[in-house]
Parts: structure tokens; sequence; C-alpha cells
């Protein structure tokens, strides 16, 4: 049976601890026993360790040994329309088991306002959802969950090597990456934009090609706005090598900590 995997922010020497919410959940929720052994990932390693005192406060833990550091890959950066909470948050559960690094919440010009102006209170929920996510497909550290940004600040800021704009009748997905494959410029990073739904507005469109955005489609149907995302990044993650970003398989060292 897998061991039940821990965010921290550090490790210190060869202990770690953990306090205030987080800690109350593993002691009276998760209910972790001293002496239980778990993982501790500090966003950059992954490390075996054991309970060492646990109260309704602060859980402590005694680090045994390190695992080998994980293959890093390509990294996605998912930019979102806003649509329904709902559903976004179905999105973004799946696109961090999928590997993504950052998720961008975006303010188009057909998400709904109401929902606009409440996104920003909605951040910290996201980031849970994504930490939690995270420690069950095992991930050693979960997304960046970014503060909402309009359109034209979202195309502004995105990583410049490869970027795509989900927009129907364009090219497929899958077609431009096999392209861009054979090209022998190396990616650094990929960035996928997900309108919302009812689509992109032309001039958003425009905006995004001006910036270097190159369209892509899923083929000829319709699709909600998160199956839309999870399909697109699925497609992106595989054929980018990337669809192990973020996780690891938790090989230890030789050398204990």
């Amino acid at each position: 049976m897998a061991l039940r995997r821990i965010f921290v922010d550090s490790i210190s020497g060869s202990s770690a601890s953990l306090r205030g919410q987080a800690a109350h959940h593993l002691s009276r929720v998760v209910r972790l026993r001293k002496g239980e052994r778990v993982e501790l990932s500090d966003g950059s390693n992954v490390y075996l360790a054991e309970v060492r005192r646990r109260t309704p406060d602060e859980v402590q833990f005694a680090v045994v040994e390190q695992f080998s550091s994980p293959q890093q890959a390509l990294p996605i950066t998912l930019q979102l329309a806003i649509f329904k909470f709902a559903r976004m948050e179905w999105a973004i559960e799946k696109a961090t088991e999928l590997g993504v690094g950052i998720i961008v919440p975006v303010a188009a010009s057909r998400s709904d306002p109401p929902l606009v102006h409440a996104a920003p209170k909605r951040c910290e929920r996201w980031r849970r959802i994504a930490e939690e996510a995270a420690q069950q497909c095992r991930r050693v550290a979960p997304p960046q969950i970014a503060e909402p940004l309009r359109f034209a600040d979202a195309i502004a800021a995105g990583p410049v090597s490869l970027r795509l704009f989900l927009d129907t009748g364009a090219p497929a997905l899958s077609e431009v990456l096999a392209a861009n494959a054979k090209s022998d410029s190396p990616l650094s990073a990929a960035t996928l934009m997900v309108g919302p739904e009812g689509g992109w507005i032309d001039s958003e469109l425009g905006q995004a090609v001006d910036a270097g955005y190159r369209p892509v489609s899923l083929g000829s149907l319709v699709l909600r706005a998160e199956t839309a995302a999870i399909a697109a990044l699925a497609i992106a993650s595989h054929l980018l090598g990337t669809s192990a970003s973020g996780h690891d398989e938790s090989v230890p060292e030789t050398q204990t900590a």
C-alpha cells in the first residue's frame, strides 16, 4: 500500500513539521499515529519519514531517508477562462492530476461578471483542491494557482516558448504539436489557453495571435469548457512528453538522511 504523501514547507536537517490547519487535519481527521511512516515533499525532493510527535496544533516528523530526485519535465501553464465554479474546480483537480505546472484564471469577455468578481476570493479554495489532488496522484508539488488576470494581462504574461490558444475551426492540436516536435528548437515551456462557455470573441482571438499564440482545436465537436481544457491538456502532456510532470516514482537513495 502506498504511503500517504504530505507537503511541507521545508526539511530542516533530519526533521520537519506542520502546524495550523494542516496539522489539525492530520491529527483529528487522518489520525496519524506516532511512528507511522509517510512521504514528505518539500516541493523539490521526496523523503521517507516517521511521525515523531502529534498534537492538534502540530505534527513533527523524523526523516528516515531521501528518495531519488524525480525527472523534471516540460512545464505547462494552463490559462483557464473563468466559468462556473463547480465545473472549474473539477477542471483544476483533473489538470493537477495531469501534471500542469501553473493554472491562471482568466477574465475573458464572455466570463460571467459575477464570477469574475468572486474569483479572487476562490483562489484559496482552488489551491486546497490542487494540493489534495497533487497528494492523491503523488506529485512532488501542487501546481501554482495564480491570481486571476484580465485577458490582455494573461496573454502578455504567458511563457513565450510555445503558446497555444484553443479555438474552433483551427488546425488540430495534435497536428500542430506533431509538427512542432520536428523543430530543431527545444521547448522550455508551453502555455495552453482555454476559453469560457460561449467561446472567445473575435478581438480576443486577434489579440492572442498578435501575442504569438497559435490557434488549435480538438475537432468538430463543441465541448464544455472543462472538458476541452482536460482533453487538450492530456493531448499536450502526452505529445510534449510531460505526462509525468511533477510526479515521481519514489526510489530511495542508498544514503540515509
